[in-house]
């Protein structure tokens, strides 16, 4: 019996506004930089690259290698996608979660 395997894409399953909030709240609570840059790069695939390219003036080729799981975009890069979809870049205290600032 042969098995059919199928290539998963996530951005298929990022229809929503709350959709994509979600996914990206998940990716930064990791705190793993290369996740995080992957997962944008998957919302950035879900809102179309072409669009996101457009609005940004960075290339498809330069967003598609910084939001790989190679890539390492630049805090300036990441703003301007973050913008180009519609999302801020916020930041609030660990203290409440009982983390301590020297993690």
């Amino acid at each position: 019996m042969t098995e059919n395997v199928y290539d998963y894409d996530p951005s298929a399953a990022l229809g929503t506004e709350e959709a994509i909030a979600v996914f990206l709240a998940d990716a930064f609570e990791t705190g793993d930089s290369a996740y995080i840059a992957k997962a944008l790069g998957v919302v950035a695939r879900a809102k179309g690259m072409s669009q996101i390219a457009r609005e940004t003036g960075l290339s498809r080729e330069q967003l598609y290698r910084s939001f790989s799981a190679q890539g390492n975009p630049t805090l300036k890069t990441t703003l301007a996608v973050l913008h180009a979809l519609g999302l801020e870049l916020t930041a609030k205290s660990t203290a409440e979660r009982g983390e301590s600032l020297r993690t």
